[in-house]
């Protein structure tokens, strides 16, 4: 890397560069982050801005520093979460957006007329790398809670439940009020599944079970009865 000379680093969706590094070329490093920094530092921002149902987020390019996604500030722009938003949507529409930024990004440096904005670390938040715990559906949550959940990890890795010692995997969702179902109690018919949840109920649109493919409610139930 030191052979290359190289005026510029840019990252994105990296592992945690050192110092030695970083600071190789002649103007730094920068990262293209999925979130309106301080908020959502980490590996899984995009994810948690669904699960947390939040109705903004933001992309931000920022000088690397020791400390993950703590540098100092190039650019940010603010993205509106549509209702019908998962996390292959959301992510996709950032990609275009965020290339965009880092053209400006370096455009910018090259200028050499910008000034870098701290970043308040009394605003953070994290968002941390998804395990296969944060995935498993608590059914004692509310729907609203769950639906958000199955969008943020919508369609990888997913959201899942065990039945018959199976993995089902939760694609879409829609929430559903005024049914008067358990937490975890199944309302079926020919080609619809509602599960009842700690508030309101959640309609299942799309699931997987494991060893067979993705479907609609209605395809899968045609084979298959809870």
């Amino acid at each position: 890397m030191k052979t290359l000379q190289p005026d510029l680093f840019v990252v994105v969706a990296f592992r945690i560069l050192p110092k030695e590094v970083f600071e190789i070329p002649k103007y730094g490093s920068f990262n293209l982050h999925g979130s309106y920094l301080p908020k959502y530092r980490g590996a899984a921002p995009i994810q948690w801005a669904l699960i947390n149902g939040e109705t903004e987020t933001g992309l931000t390019t920022f000088k690397l520093a020791e400390k993950v996604d703590t540098g100092n500030i190039y650019l940010q722009e603010k993205v509106e979460i549509r209702p019908e938003d998962n996390f292959e949507t959301l992510h996709d529409r950032m990609s275009e957006l965020g290339a965009k930024m880092v053209l400006e990004t370096v455009n910018l440096i090259e200028s050499g007329i910008y000034k870098l904005k701290q970043q308040d670390d009394s605003l953070t938040s994290l968002a941390p790398k998804i395990t296969k715990e944060i995935c498993l559906i608590d059914w004692n949550k509310s729907a609203s809670e769950i639906h958000n959940l199955v969008r943020g990890l919508s369609p990888h890795p997913a959201a899942y439940f065990m039945y018959n010692d199976k993995i089902i995997k939760i694609y879409n969702t829609e929430v559903v009020g005024g049914m008067n179902l358990q937490p975890f109690q199944f309302h079926q018919s020919k080609t619809e599944l509602i599960i009842g949840c700690g508030k309101n109920a959640l309609r299942i649109l799309e699931l997987q079970q494991e060893g067979r493919k993705r479907m609609t409610t209605e395809e899968f139930l045609r084979g298959y009865r809870f």
